[in-house]
């Protein structure tokens, strides 16, 4: 949990991503189409990825990935990504990071 809190705090926007995840995909390309580069953490290629993928559980997700956290706070998976962008909020959440670490 400690170090998804930690890249959560860390980064502007986050992306917790495996890297045969398509929704993943969809969901990095969506906020670089808005301007907006995301740190993209692929839990699939890090040594903690099982404990990250607990911790994103723990937090009340569905699944695991994509998980989305915007200045520090859960934002959902790809279906609360969608439904804040169709109803025009995410683009407001994501204006205070337009130059988001990428790592």
């Amino acid at each position: 949990m400690d170090k998804v809190t930690r890249l959560a705090l860390e980064n502007g926007v986050v992306i917790f991503s495996k890297s045969t995840c398509c929704l993943c995909y969809t969901v990095d390309v969506l906020f670089q189409e808005i301007g907006v580069k995301p740190l993209v953490h692929e839990i699939d290629q890090d040594p903690d990825g099982r404990e990250m993928e607990q911790a994103l559980m723990s937090l009340g997700c569905r699944s695991p990935v994509p998980t989305v956290f915007i200045g520090g706070k859960l934002v959902g998976s790809i279906n609360e990504v969608m439904s804040l962008h169709l109803d025009g909020s995410l683009i407001p959440l994501l204006q205070p990071y337009p130059e988001a670490q990428n790592a």
